[in-house]
């Protein structure tokens, strides 16, 4: 099959964000550049916490090279939501992660779920065939800014059981931990 790869050289966005309301939010990956093109993809609430940290462990890591300015740490200074309307181009089954010391930029490669197994040779590869995905370039202070953002979307979930870490609705939950009561 065709291979379709969005790429995103330092766009002007690359943001994780969600749609809904805790306990019921799918989780995308956004990137946008200046001339309005704006891709979507949707990934588990895992995947966005797994990214963050490995993107982060990445920096801190290139951080230690001589020569390559890498920031400390970044605020959030993207709080607004996903740019509408949020069009899922696909799911994502796997990603990548890599240092690019030429361009002195982190790529992050979002790859699509297919039938089969996704192939780790067709991540961050520039193969004619495997399933489609996004490749976003961004700076390090981008990196850290979305690790950021990334990390103040996946906290603002629901709060979780002081008893059984797992998360409450509004209305409680069923607790393992007490025997099966209503806390």
């Amino acid at each position: 099959m065709s291979r379709q790869v969005h790429r995103f050289d330092r766009p002007s966005r690359f943001v994780a964000g969600t749609v809904g309301q805790p306990g019921d939010r799918t989780f995308y990956l956004q990137a946008s550049d200046a001339e309005g093109r704006v891709v979507s993809v949707a990934l588990e609430k895992s995947q966005v916490q797994v990214l963050a940290e490995r993107m982060d462990e990445l920096l801190d890591e290139i951080a230690t090279r001589p020569g390559t300015a890498v920031p400390t740490a970044a605020d959030v200074d993207d709080l607004d939501p996903l740019t509408p309307p949020v069009d899922e181009e696909f799911r994502v089954a796997a990603m990548g992660l890599a240092w690019d010391g030429e361009a002195q930029a982190v790529v992050v490669e979002a790859v699509a779920a297919t039938d089969e197994p996704v192939d780790e040779d067709a991540i961050l590869s520039d193969a004619e065939e495997g399933p489609d995905a996004l490749r976003v370039t961004i700076t390090p202070g981008a990196a850290r800014s979305f690790v950021a953002r990334a990390r103040r979307v996946v906290a603002a979930g629901r709060p979780s059981c002081p008893l059984c870490s797992l998360p409450l609705d509004p209305t409680g939950h069923v607790c393992p931990r007490q025997n099966g009561y209503r806390r």
